[in-house]
Parts: structure tokens; C-alpha cells; sequence
């Protein structure tokens, strides 16, 4: 079922579906056994109504840090209107569901209920160190190749804070910087880096993604906003060593002198002293980077959405839903056969 949506405003790549759209007849033909609600904000509202009408159980998923953006990108006024509204949506939901401890705690001190995590996993096949490639460090360091690569991947967007690493490189003119991505913020700081040590190589997918990844000696990622931070995961998986601010998604993940270097979120210097300090020891840059990897090891996809059946399972089978669940939604319930919701439909 396709939905037509409108751009933000305020965030032209984001897509918003009026809430007023109907989709209770698709819901009665599919019989769910719970309806997930991922990153509700406008058609999330609709998801969420409907679904009480049949009536089965809500969870809702939070992944984005909207009142975090709105206050990067100037509309403070708009921060806690935004956690009012996303409090209260939420907090209509059987169960809310984030991507990391830090979201998690943040979440609850906003008066956020039942929020459980929910993780993001990686593929570590995809991501691995063996994809290095030597035409890739040759394309990514302008024929360089033996110059200290840094990287980042993501959004070019405000709220990334890529601008900082122009310091990063004032600071090390030896180093080469490889900015994967692409987004509203590009030909600004394409200006911004313009004359420096930098290349810009737009979206990359499949195998090209993989081998910029493991090219590279070094991820570096100023953003302070990530609920999770997928791409540091990914980083971590190809064997690199990361740098990252103490904020946000990473902190679950990366651990100082383990697999990474934390700094202070809002000191773009301390982010230079944390890439300075892998570039003048690669030696302790690539122990960074075995621990690294060795960590992705452990967050597998196969686990992470083992976690998330459990808790949708768990939600089913509550007495609270068997007691006034459709009949149908009720007999689903008791067929289930193992702990990971085999034939789970939502």
C-alpha cells in the first residue's frame, strides 16, 4: 500500500504522510497480531488510531531526534512543543521501543513509559576489513595512498556537524578526508573544503561502500545527535578504529582504549585530539581497530531481531491483550510455538 507524502519544510528530504489517511480496511484484511509504529510522528498518529479500533496491541519505535534538530537548526522554540507531542503519541503505545541505552535514558527523563531498547544490528559479511581496496585509497587520497585516510559516511545535513573536520584537517595537513554521502549541506561544504586534502564521492552502495570503508584508516563522525549511529557500527565492522562524541548511540557501542576514542560533544578541538592521537600512532590505531571489528562481531542482525520478537512476542501474549483482543488475535496468541514469535504477522 503506497502512501503519498509532502516534504518538510524544514528538512526537504523528509517525508510527511497526513494522519487522516485511512488504512483500517488493509489492517481487518491483514489480521495483524500487533501493529509497530516506526518513528510515528504524522501517519504514525493514523497507524496508531487504527489500530486501537481493531483492537491489537502498539508498540512504537523511536529513531530520529527531532527536537535534538530543531534546536541545531536554530527552531528552539520548537524543541519542547516537539517533546510534547511525541511524549504523548508515544506514550499511547503498549510499548516504545529506541535503538540505544543513551536514547533510552533520554527518552525516560522526558517522561517517556515502558521504553525498552531495540538495537540495530550489522552485516558483517558486507562490512568486513578484507574489502580494502588499493584503487579505492588510491581514488579516496587523490594518489596518496600511503598519507593517513580519514573517513566519513552519512548525511551532509546541519545537524552532522561534518564542518568540524575541516579543523580536524587544518590541524593534520598530512591527512586525507573522504566524505561519503550527500545531502543539503554539500556545495557549502564543498566551499568549505575547498583547497584541502578532501574528496567528496556522493552516495555509495554495495560493494563500493564496502571497500571505502575498509580503505580507510580512520572514521571520523562529529555528530552529537544520533539516536544509534548505523554508520558507526559499519565503520566498526570494517575494522576501523572510530572517533565519536560522547553523546548520542555510539556511547553503547564504542568503548575508550577498546575499540575507540569518545570526546567532548561540544569541544570541536578535543575531536582533534582524539584523530591526532590514532594519525601519530597507528600502532594503537590498529588495536583500535581489532577491537573494533571483534565488537561488530557480537551486534549480528540474527540476534538483534531476536530481541525484538521476544518483546512483540512478550506484548501478545499479555493478559492484558488476551482479555479484550479480537477472538482471532487471541487464538493467533496461543498457537505460537517458540520464544522467537514464529509466524509473527505486523
Amino acid at each position: 500500500m503506497g502512501l503519498t507524502g509532502i516534504n518538510f519544510p524544514l528538512y526537504p528530504e523528509l517525508r510527511l504522510v497526513p494522519p487522516l489517511v485511512g488504512a483500517q480496511d488493509e489492517l481487518a484484511t491483514f489480521r495483524p497480531d500487533v501493529v509497530l509504529l516506526v518513528n510515528p510522528c504524522s501517519l504514525g498518529l493514523a497507524g496508531l488510531r487504527q489500530a486501537r479500533a481493531l483492537p491489537v496491541p502498539v508498540a512504537a519505535s523511536y529513531h530520529t531526534d527531532l527536537p535534538g534538530y530543531a534546536e541545531r537548526y536554530g527552531f528552539t522554540m520548537l524543541r519542547d512543543p516537539l517533546w510534547a507531542y511525541l511524549r504523548w503519541l508515544h506514550n499511547q503505545a503498549d510499548l516504545n521501543l529506541c535503538p540505544s541505552r543513551f536514547t533510552q535514558a533520554e527518552l525516560q527523563e522526558h517522561g517517556f513509559e515502558r521504553v525498552h531498547v531495540w538495537g540495530h544490528g550489522v552485516d558483517g559479511e558486507r562490512f568486513h576489513p578484507r574489502h580494502r581496496d588499493c584503487a579505492w585509497r588510491e581514488r579516496l587520497t587523490h594518489g596518496h595512498p600511503d598519507a593517513p585516510l580519514l573517513l566519513y559516511v552519512g548525511r551532509l545535513a546541519l545537524e552532522k556537524r561534518v564542518d568540524w573536520l575541516r579543523r580536524v584537517l587544518d590541524a593534520l595537513p598530512e591527512a586525507h578526508l573522504a566524505i561519503v554521502g550527500d545531502g543539503p549541506t554539500r556545495p557549502e561544504l564543498e566551499t568549505l573544503f575547498a583547497g584541502t586534502n578532501t574528496t567528496f564521492t556522493g552516495y555509495l552502495r554495495g560493494s563500493d561502500l564496502s571497500q571505502a570503508y575498509a580503505s580507510a584508516d580512520v572514521f571520523a563522525f562529529p555528530s552529537a545527535n544520533e539516536t544509534f549511529g548505523n554508520v558507526v557500527l559499519e565503520a566498526m565492522a570494517s575494522g576501523l578504529p572510530v572517533v565519536v562524541p560522547r553523546s548520542g548511540g555510539p556511547v553503547d557501542h564504542v568503548f575508550e582504549g577498546v575499540n575507540g576514542i569518545l570526546t567532548d560533544p561540544a569541544d570541536p578541538d578535543d575531536l582533534i585530539r582524539g584523530v591526532r592521537r590514532l594519525v601519530d600512532d597507528p600502532l594503537h590505531a590498529r588495536r583500535l581497530g581489532v577491537g573494533a571489528r571483534a565488537y561488530a562481531e557480537t551486534q549480528s542482525w540474527d540476534a538483534i531481531l531476536d530481541s525484538l520478537l521476544d518483546n512483540l512476542t512478550s506484548l501478545i501474549h499479555s493478559s492484558h491483550y488476551r482479555a479484550r483482543s479480537a477472538p482471532w488475535l487471541a487464538g493467533r496468541a496461543r498457537q505460537r510455538r517458540d520464544r522467537t514469535g514464529q509466524g509473527l504477522r505486523l
